[in-house]
C-alpha cells in the first residue's frame, strides 16, 4: 500500500471519529434540554396542572446588550409575547436579562420546540436562552426532582 494512501485513510478515519464525537455530544445536549422541558411539564401535571388550560409562561434570556434585547423583543412581540428587559447589576457584568411572557397551553412537544427555537434565537443575537417557568411550577422544583432522583439510585 502506498504511504500517501495510508495517510489519507488515517485522515479520513480521524475525521469520521471527530464527526461522531461532535454529533454524539450535540445529541446529548439536546436530549438534556428536552428532558428538562419534559420534567417541568411533568412536575406541573403532578401538581394538578390542567393540560387543556392556558398558563402564563415566563421565558428568560441572557443577552449581551440593549440592541440585542431590542431585536429579540421585536421578534417575540410580533408573536404575541409581552417583553421587558433590563441591565443586570453592574457588579455582575454588563449583560442584560430579557423576560418574555405569554399565556399558552403547555405540552412537552410544544415546550421542547420552543426551547429549540428560543435557543437559536438567542444565539443569533449573541445571547443565551435560559429556560421557562410558570406560576404552577418553578425551575427550583425541577432541580429538587433531580436531587430526589439521585437519592433513589
Amino acid at each position: 500500500m502506498h504511504p500517501q494512501l495510508l495517510i489519507w485513510l488515517l485522515v479520513l478515519a480521524a475525521l469520521v471519529a471527530v464527526a461522531r464525537v461532535y454529533y454524539t455530544l450535540r445529541r446529548a445536549s439536546q436530549s438534556k434540554t428536552e428532558d428538562w422541558d419534559e420534567r417541568l411539564v411533568k412536575n406541573l401535571r403532578t401538581q394538578g396542572g390542567d393540560p387543556f388550560s392556558p398558563y402564563a409562561v415566563d421565558y428568560f434570556f441572557d443577552m449581551p446588550d440593549a440592541g440585542a434585547c431590542e431585536q429579540v423583543s421585536v421578534v417575540l412581540g410580533a408573536r404575541g409575547f409581552t417583553v421587558d428587559f433590563r441591565q443586570l447589576d453592574p457588579e455582575r457584568g454588563d449583560r442584560y436579562t430579557l423576560h418574555a411572557l405569554k399565556s399558552q397551553r403547555i405540552s412537552v412537544p410544544d415546550m421542547q420546540a420552543t426551547t429549540h427555537e428560543f435557543t437559536a434565537l438567542a444565539l443569533q443575537y449573541g445571547g443565551r436562552y435560559d429556560g421557562w417557568a410558570t406560576a404552577g411550577i418553578t425551575r427550583a422544583a425541577a432541580r429538587r426532582d433531580d436531587s430526589d432522583r439521585g437519592k433513589r439510585r
